[in-house]
């Protein structure tokens, strides 16, 4: 008898549930807010639940009309587009759809406009200082790891998994940043990532650590403090007079997105009969002969077999992705934008998002990673000079093109085309720019070699490369623990140039934060870089003056920085000897001056006719007459 009755409480509770699964709802709304107030008036709502998509939609709020309702090819989702007036006041509406006899609803929220800085751009005048949150510092153990998600894993000890560092561990080191000279934070992804471990190769596991796989556009990552534990970072740094600038992701997502597991329409992802990666060949783009065949390749290939390629020209996926920047951008008050992958995106989705965002924030900057290896490449994807028929809108870019010549400059011997004139030939290509103030140079980063195991390790070498990025033109960005001397090559895997930041995580043996726990040579370097960076900051010649190079000789390449107020001679001898330096030849930028300050070691030279270089030195000379 108990045993009948068992089974017949599971066949009822079985038809119960089969029964709710039929029954609509409305289980997500995103955007998951909106503002009033914004420039452009038009939203369009992705509203997400079992059969959302047959329901019948209306909404009652003054100022906001409900204009039209398109369905997509899977029935558990609609999509709404509302007009929101210039009259619309802040405050909650119900969305309320109907079907027969079924009636559904879900509040939605307008909110005012967030008040403080936000969208104020970054420039030549500032100092980016990039950081892999979970490898920066942890301000909170109690995150580090959740039951509830696919990876549940943290363990130092393994290069591919969590570690623990977060938002709050990156909040508790804001004074070692400004100390440092630090204007800007830039942060690989913050957005959740809850993906099951990938195997990348036969011998590496591949995990969300990083951020780049996006799971949820509209969560950002627990491990990492949450919603709150941003918007407070946000706060902290635009207190503090500092910039914050979020991570762009518009080419793919993770395997484990929602919105991959549940497709609202069979190409809101870029599909092949087999599996077909990315050619990874921009070329394609603006090589005037170029086949289709092989722009299809490069644009719509997939990143890796885990990364679903997003089909950009899915007009609702696009409206998705474009709302999604300026919620995060009006929500977390950003500063600015970098986007990764730049090249491997719709050109024509680009530059609707990149005007969408400058429409609604002008001063907001902009700079894509289009890993590319030469001038015309890089021009390609930011505002240029060069006639061709796509033109990019993009105000910036990361300058992949400086950073192969800072880094050939420092490992070649000088020669014709070798050596120091490998900077001097990447600068003097920046007439195909709109505006080459607006890239941003850099000496490594997290998908690179670290700068100092690149050059050998050699610390006059270290010194000299700092001093150029530092002084040139663009806008500077620093890759965290550069400055403290952290070194190593992407061998056996990207996890070796992403290690944790010593000091940063309970139990490290030393605190590198701190000068107490840094050795004699770290010391050096981190107060080098602490001198010439906050010098920039406090030194409107180097970020607004005018560039003039002068033809290098004998190793020797010397550059000014200079403009009514002020001028600034940079004098590299990249030789393994010292050097007596005739200055004659630079008369142009030198005429009426008699004597300038070193700005690294404060000593005054009182006669400018020869000045004398140490081998492999880069000195910056403050010229005074």
């Amino acid at each position: 008898m108990n045993r009948s009755i068992t089974l017949l409480l599971l066949v009822i509770q079985l038809v119960l549930c089969r029964a709710l699964a039929q029954s609509a709802a409305i289980q997500r709304i995103d955007p998951t807010n909106w503002w009033v107030g914004l420039k452009n008036p038009n939203l369009q709502l992705l509203v997400y639940g079992p059969k959302a998509g047959s329901m019948t939609y209306t909404i009652n709020y003054p100022g906001v009309k409900l204009v039209k309702t398109q369905k997509a090819e899977n029935p558990d989702f609609i999509f709404l587009d509302l007009l929101i007036s210039a009259t619309a006041k802040p405050g909650t509406f119900r969305i309320v759809g109907k079907s027969g006899s079924e009636t559904v609803s879900r509040a939605y929220e307008l909110k005012p406009r967030t008040t403080g800085p936000k969208g104020q751009g970054v420039s030549a005048a500032d100092f980016i200082y990039l950081i892999m949150p979970d490898r920066f510092a942890n301000g909170d153990p109690a995150n580090d790891a959740f039951p509830d998600l696919l990876d549940t894993k943290a363990d130092r000890s393994v290069p591919h998994l969590r570690h623990g560092g977060d938002l709050q561990g990156i909040t508790n080191h804001l004074d070692y940043l400004q100390e440092l000279g630090v204007t800007a934070l830039w942060m690989t992804p913050v957005l959740a990532n809850d993906e099951t471990l990938k195997q990348e190769a036969p011998d590496r596991m591949q995990a969300g650590y990083h951020g780049y796989h996006f799971t949820d556009h509209y969560q950002i990552d627990k491990r990492f403090g949450g919603t709150e534990g941003y918007r407070k970072l946000g706060q902290a740094l635009h207190q503090r007079g500092m910039k914050l600038v979020q991570d762009a992701v518009y080419n793919h997502v993770s395997d484990d997105h929602w919105l991959y597991k549940n497709q609202p329409f069979k190409d809101w992802f870029n599909q092949w009969p087999t599996y077909t990666g990315s050619s990874h060949k921009e070329q394609a783009l603006y090589d005037p002969y170029s086949s289709a065949s092989d722009r299809k390749v490069l644009l719509d290939g997939w990143f890796t077999p885990f990364l679903p390629d997003l089909n950009l020209r899915n007009s609702f996926l696009s409206t998705y992705l474009i709302q999604h920047a300026i919620w995060c951008t009006e929500l977390f008050a950003l500063d600015a934008w970098r986007v990764d992958t730049y090249k491997y995106n719709d050109l024509n989705f680009l530059n609707r998002c990149n005007q969408a965002l400058l429409t609604e924030y002008p001063k907001l900057h902009i700079f894509g990673e289009a890993w590319v290896g030469n001038p015309v490449a890089q021009a390609f994807f930011v505002k240029n000079r060069i006639e061709q028929p796509f033109k990019s809108n993009q105000p910036g870019g990361l300058d992949f093109v400086l950073y192969d010549a800072f880094n050939a400059a420092l490992k070649e011997n000088f020669g014709w085309d070798s050596g120091v004139n490998r900077v001097y030939q990447a600068l003097a290509t920046d007439a195909v720019y709109a505006d080459p103030q607006k890239l941003v140079t850099f000496l490594d980063n997290h998908d690179t070699d670290r700068y100092l195991s690149v050059i050998g390790d050699d610390y006059a070498k270290y010194k000299m490369g700092v001093t150029w990025l530092l002084t040139t033109r663009g806008i500077p960005s620093w890759y965290y623990g550069t400055e403290v001397l952290m070194k190593n090559t992407k061998n056996p895997s990207d996890a070796e140039v992403r290690r944790d930041f010593p000091g940063g995580f309970p139990g490290d043996p030393a605190n590198k934060f701190t000068d107490a726990g840094r050795n004699e040579k770290e010391k050096d370097a981190f107060n080098f870089v602490k001198k010439l960076a906050n010098y920039r900051k406090n030194t409107p010649t180097l970020h607004a003056g005018k560039l003039m190079q002068f033809i290098p000789q004998n190793g020797t390449y010397v550059y000014f920085r200079y403009d009514a107020s002020k001028t600034v001679m940079i004098a590299t001898n990249s030789t393994e000897q010292e050097i007596n330096l005739e200055t004659g030849r630079f008369a142009e930028r030198m005429a009426g001056f008699t004597k300038a300050r070193n700005v690294l070691t404060d000593e005054v030279i009182n006669s400018l006719t020869t000045l004398k270089l140490p081998a492999k030195t880069a000195v910056v000379l403050e010229l005074a007459r």
